[in-house]
Parts: structure tokens; sequence; C-alpha cells
């Protein structure tokens, strides 16, 4: 039953196009400014990467480890027919046109990180890290933080940490192995940020497997004595978290009860965590766990997403791809952390976006005084 099982879930993970050989360019071979009439807007996503750089400057990073981080900027612009939750790209893991499509139109290489940090502060006092999940390329994260960084209009500095995915769906331990490895890169990142006298507030996104390196490296600063990045961590934010309960519990056991807006995303129908269950001999996935109560006692606030519909089949990136809820990761992360919206303020929120878009909405929010259910769909 269990083989049976695991082959309908990579058939699943195969026609949703993750089980693919396309290349991973990013970059054109002969880069051209966008047509200014067809783009929406530009973003420089900021990068500090765990992989090696490709020969093919197309490619920028590839999919092995490097001993030592890398740094970069990509100017990437997002086409005037974009819509909301989705990643307008080209066919076949090829560059995209500026006129239709996101593209990157420039690269920047940094030699050190202290030229990497420093531009960085230039642009801004806010900086979100995003943290990618597994089988993701390196053009896969760069793409998906540009559509975070445009459809929650994010007020600051998109940061992107790569670590060395195999993106390939075969690749689940290679890239379990990979994020493992990169746990003292992503701390040395995120110190070397929060000591630039220019940034006051680093938010933290993880997805998927990506989550199992960012609460490493969170646990990793608690016994360092930093949980909170001198006073300059922000909202974290962990969504559709592949790690077992029971070690996400240690971990949390260990870092403490945040005193930071500390939310977890989790929905019963996430097809890709099952694969990981499977994998992991049939233990629960925080992302899929359906003890929200037991979570919220470790003192975060648990959103389950488990009615909410998905732009993908496999139900994996809803965080990001659904409209209304990457519009109130928006809200929610331009506003003040000191700033939390009331039940009736918060419920207003989802359903005026849910007729904007229209689609039906209800979100349960258990944290550890209360259960809320958001949203009277339509």
């Amino acid at each position: 039953m269990r083989s049976k099982m695991l082959m309908v879930i990579l058939l699943a993970l195969a026609a949703s196009g993750c089980a693919s050989e396309r290349r991973h360019e990013l970059l054109a071979a002969n880069p051209v400014g966008p047509p200014p009439a067809g783009v929406m807007a530009k973003h420089d996503i900021f990068v500090a990467t765990t992989r090696l750089r490709d020969e093919d400057r197309r490619i920028v990073f590839n999919d092995k480890r490097s001993d030592e981080l890398a740094f970069g900027r990509v100017g990437m612009t997002v086409p005037k027919n974009h819509e909301i939750g989705k990643i307008e790209r080209a066919k076949g893991g090829k560059p995209g046109d500026p006129a239709k499509e996101f593209a990157a139109v420039d690269l920047t290489i940094f030699e050190t990180q202290s030229a990497f940090v420093s531009a960085v502060g230039n642009q801004g006092d806010r900086v979100l890290v995003f943290v990618h999940g597994y089988n993701t390329g390196f053009d896969d994260g760069v793409y998906r933080l540009t559509q975070i960084a445009q459809d929650t209009e994010y007020p600051g500095t998109p940061v992107l940490f790569s670590w060395a995915s195999g993106a390939q769906t075969r690749d689940y331990v290679y890239d379990k192995d990979s994020s493992t490895a990169a746990r003292d890169d992503l701390e040395m990142t995120l110190v070397a940020l929060s000591r630039s006298p220019r940034i006051k507030n680093i938010d933290i996104i993880a997805h998927s497997m990506g989550n199992w390196l960012a609460m490493e490296t969170l646990r990793q600063l608690a016994i360092a004595g930093n949980r909170d990045l001198d006073g300059k961590l922000g909202y974290v934010v962990l969504a559709s978290p592949d790690i077992d309960v029971d070690i996400f519990k240690k971990q949390m056991m260990r870092y403490g009860k945040p005193d930071r807006p500390f939310a977890v995303l989790l929905s019963a129908d996430d097809k890709a965590l099952r694969f990981s269950s499977l994998i992991a001999g049939k233990q629960a996935r925080v992302g899929d766990d359906a003890n929200a109560s037991e979570l919220a006692a470790l003192g975060v606030t648990v959103v389950d997403l488990s009615s909410i519909e998905s732009g993908d089949r496999l139900n994996h990136a809803k965080f990001a791809d659904n409209p209304v809820l990457v519009q109130l990761l928006g809200e929610r992360l331009r506003l003040p952390e000191s700033l939390v919206p009331t039940p009736q303020q918060a419920d207003d929120h989802v359903n005026n976006l849910a007729r904007g878009v229209g689609q039906a909405a209800s979100i349960i929010v258990t944290t550890p005084f209360r259960i809320m259910t958001l949203g009277a769909g339509r």
C-alpha cells in the first residue's frame, strides 16, 4: 500500500512539472532592457547562496554545493499582464520575455559579504529573507521571491537565501543534506545583516524544507544567545513546514517561546508533504499536522489553510499562489509588529480580499489563547 501511495504522489509531482529535466536558465544570453510599456515593476533581488557558480552565465548558480557563500543581486521585472498569485514564466526553464513574463534583466556579483551587506543596507532599513524549499532551482527561488515581493507589496529589500537544492523530485535526501549543510551559512548571513547599522528589521519567510533550515538556524542563534538578532528579528513565517512534528517541538523548546510574531501555515491537503511523510516512515510533518492546539502551545500562531484553494495541484504553496493569502500576508508584513488587528478587523480583511478576487475564504487561526475562524466565504 505504501509503495502504491508513493507512486501516485510521484506521478502527481511529475504531472505538475516538478520532476522535469528542464534547464534552469535565468539570464538571457544577451539581456536587453525591458520595453517600458510592458513592465509593471522592477525588483532588485539580493542573493546569498551556498550554490556553486555555474560556467554558463545564463544559469548563474547550479545545484552543486560550494564551500563558500556567494553573494549577488538580480534585477527582475514583472510584466503588466501579471496576475496576483501567479508567476508568468517562459516554458522549459528558459529566460523570460520582459514584455509578457517575469524576466532577469541584469546581474551583479559581490566579491565580499561586506559589499553585499552594504548594498542591501543602502536599499532601506527593512529586509525580507526568503528561504526556499525542496526541489527548487536557483531560478525558481528568484522567481518566487520576486512574485512575493510584488504581490505582498513588501516595504523593504528582498533577500533570497538559496541553498543547493538538486531541483529534482528524486533528490529529496540530497536536498535534506544540502539544507542541513547550509545552517551555519544562513546564520552568518542573518547575523551579518543584523550588524548593519542601516538595517533595523529582518523578516523571515521559509517554505517547505526551507523551514528545516530556518528552524535549525534559529535554534543555533538561540544557543549562541542571539535568538532575536540583537533586537532586529521581525516576523517569522513558516509556510508548509517539511519538519517532523517531534523535531519541531524540540527545536521550539530550545528556541523558547517567541516574543516576535511567529506563524506556522499548514494545510491538511498538502500532497507534497504526504510524499515527505511516506519517505520519513509516515511521520507527521508540521505543515499538515492536524493538532493545531499542540503546535500553538509552543508559542506560535497556527494558520490552517485547508479550506483555501491553491494555484497548483499539490496544494503546497498556498501562502504565495493564492491571491487572498498572499495579499493578507502583505498586509500583515506592512503593519508594525506591535499593531495586531482585532479578530473583527482580520475577518473583514479576509472577506474584502475574497470578494475582490472572487474566491471563498475560510481560515482557522489558533493561538496559545484562542481559536478564530476568519472569512465567511461566499
